[in-house]
């Protein structure tokens, strides 16, 4: 039996578990339902035996499933002790502000003017930069690694989960090969692309998948997915390569307006917005100070 089982797939079977419900366990974890059962499945082969029943009457546990639950609470509650006791290890160094991002913010030297503002009045802290996968639209303020991070909203999660301040309001333009028909226009009307099949991001970007296919502006007709890319490379590969096209935010052409790829405006679907976030219960002077330093680097006084 195969023993490298992360502690995500312990934490998803858990949850499963605990509600005896797929689609309530994936609400509570902030995935998919589909998501989430392909990760059951995989943790199921991997211990050679189905952790549940499904039928009509509901969800049930089976027997390999009810051995495995208290051991899989302990090991959680093991991992999340010893990330409560590395948290207050962090605390007692010197401080430490670790800001996420998915890709640069750049835009007329933002970082820069927020960083010299922030260390005027905190010059023995420390602002660490953190590059953070597409898969993740929190760019790690879920899961705790970042303290703030630049983001593009809208942002998963309950309703005042999170705190931003709007840094950047861009137009979304169309990124295509330059051999699509569509390359030669000034201008691409989004009624044109609705049939184009569209670069995607990863499932487990939840609502900012769907944004960056404009779910808003398709009167509920489903997309075509061309593939999925989850980095700048992979965006830029599928787009030569007439895998599809994307929708980006004018501020990032320069990451992918390279040799045979071109962007054009779009009419009819709204701008994109570029925001710093942060955890709402996190009060702390340290977060709450780098983005009063934000608000004066944007003119938001």
């Amino acid at each position: 039996m195969a023993m490298d089982v992360h502690g995500r797939d312990l934490r998803y079977f858990a949850a499963v578990a605990e509600e005896l419900h797929f689609t309530r366990a994936a609400e509570r974890l902030f995935v998919s339902q589909p998501a989430l059962s392909k990760q059951i499945r995989m943790l199921e082969r991997q211990l050679g035996a189905p952790l549940f029943e499904r039928d009509r009457q509901g969800v049930r546990l089976t027997p390999v499933g009810t051995a495995l639950l208290p051991h899989a609470c302990q090991v959680l509650a093991a991992w999340d002790a010893a990330r409560e006791a590395v948290e207050v290890a962090k605390a007692g160094r010197r401080a430490t502000l670790t800001v996420g991002m998915s890709t640069s913010p750049g835009r007329g030297g933002l970082l820069p003017a927020i960083r010299s503002r922030f260390t005027d009045i905190h010059p023995d802290a420390t602002v660490k930069l953190r590059q953070v996968g597409w898969e993740d639209p929190t760019a790690g303020l879920a899961a705790g690694s970042s303290d703030l991070a630049f983001v593009w909203l809208p942002l998963p999660g309950p309703t005042g989960r999170y705190a931003w301040v709007v840094v950047a309001e861009e137009p979304r333009v169309v990124a295509l090969s330059q051999e699509h028909p569509l390359a030669d226009r000034e201008v691409v009307d989004f009624a044109d692309l609705m049939d184009e099949p569209f670069l995607a991001l990863p499932e487990s970007a939840g609502v900012l998948r769907d944004y960056w296919l404009a779910l808003d502006a398709r009167d509920g007709r489903p997309p075509r997915i061309g593939a999925e890319i989850a980095s700048t490379e992979e965006t830029y590969e599928a787009l030569v390569d007439g895998r599809g096209v994307c929708l980006l935010a004018s501020g990032n052409t320069p990451l992918v307006s390279l040799g045979g790829v071109v962007t054009r405006p779009v009419r009819g679907i709204s701008p994109s917005r570029l925001a710093l976030a942060w955890r709402t219960e996190d009060r702390r002077l340290l977060v709450l100070d780098y983005v009063q330093a934000c608000r004066e680097a944007t003119g938001q006084l």
